[in-house]
């Protein structure tokens, strides 16, 4: 029985994890805040599953702000492999939160860091960083040798996060992976980012809940992956026998003016109708173009995308379209 440890269980990511590595038989423990209430977050479907064992979740209520909780969590559950998922997500909030921003992401890899350095049997570490390290790349697509040159607070702390983690492989032997990832979404992605606020507002116009959808720059480019696809990708890159950077993203690209017109057209609407631009929405910095080669990862790992653009934005919107139907079956129950 392999054991894994999980910062960040309760998110987007955390909890496509959660279900991958329980899949496969492992003990799965996964950290979350202290005042988290389980039973309303994305892992609320795996409470039948706590308790200890092959296929168990084991939950441990601690803070990265505190570093003396994480080593004890690690002692206790001696994890063979640690995702480091654990941080802030949301790129245009650390303009209004740098310090923040910095602090949690910078100083929460340095503490999983040294807690896994620290333990007697140290595990294979992934520490998920991001594609807004490159900010304005040097050439596109971007591979695990481009140079870092972030543009956001976000980017620079990932930055940040990424040498660290770099540092620690080469100084201390640590068998640390930092997986470079672009854009990932799902219908767990939470509602401040572009493409759920898309879907969500498509589906709430749809039903007659929602008159407009409020957006900045429909021209900015990303490259969107579907996040169990990129979940998959941690998982496989910790199981070489030695560590390596993955750049994991899909290759291609796609404006926001693009999942607008996706999303509203499944439903048989015309985006131009609701959606308008305010400009209080754009961000001061805006990465140029991010778009990730990901040849090593398939050529070392076998990874590779498997949900197309189309079908990710498709199962967003139908997911959308089903909970809001469920949440107010009486107000939604006549579509426009």
């Amino acid at each position: 029985m392999r054991r894994a440890f999980i910062t960040g269980v309760t998110g987007q990511d955390g909890s496509y994890l959660a279900e991958l590595l329980l899949e496969q038989g492992y003990e799965v423990h996964g950290a979350v805040r202290p005042a988290t209430q389980v039973a309303g977050s994305r892992i609320a479907h795996l409470q039948s599953r706590l308790g200890t064992g092959a296929g168990c979740l084991v939950l441990h209520r601690i803070s990265l702000e505190e570093p003396a909780t994480l080593p004890d969590a690690l002692q206790a559950a001696q994890p063979d492999e640690f995702y480091h998922l654990a941080a802030p997500s949301h790129v245009g909030l650390s303009f209004e939160q740098p310090e923040a921003t910095c602090a949690a992401i910078g100083l929460g890899a340095l503490r999983v860091l040294e807690a896994a350095r620290r333990l007697p049997r140290p595990p294979r570490l992934f520490l998920a960083s991001s594609a807004e390290v490159f900010g304005r790349p040097a050439r596109s697509p971007q591979d695990e040798d481009t140079p870092l040159a972030p543009v956001t607070p976000y980017g620079c702390a990932m930055a940040f996060a990424t040498h660290l983690g770099r540092a620690y492989r080469g100084t201390h032997g640590l068998f640390t992976c930092c997986g470079i990832l672009y854009n990932h979404e799902s219908p767990r992605r939470g509602e401040t980012f572009v493409t759920r606020k898309i879907t969500r507002a498509a589906a709430a116009i749809k039903l007659g809940l929602q008159d407009t959808l409020m957006l900045g720059n429909l021209d900015a480019r990303r490259d969107w992956g579907y996040a169990r696809d990129y979940v998959r990708a941690m998982w496989l890159a910790l199981q070489p026998p030695e560590p390596r950077d993955y750049v994991i993203a899909t290759g291609e690209t796609h404006t926001v003016r693009e999942v607008a017109a996706l999303a509203f057209g499944h439903l048989g609407l015309d985006w131009e109708r609701y959606v308008r631009t305010d400009p209080r929405l754009l961000r001061p910095a805006d990465p140029h173009l991010l778009v990730g080669n990901a040849a090593r990862a398939r050529r070392e790992l076998g990874w590779r995308p498997t949900v197309s653009f189309t079908e990710l934005i498709r199962e967003m919107v139908e997911a959308d379209l089903a909970a809001l139907r469920k949440q107010a079956p009486e107000t939604a129950a006549t579509p426009v």
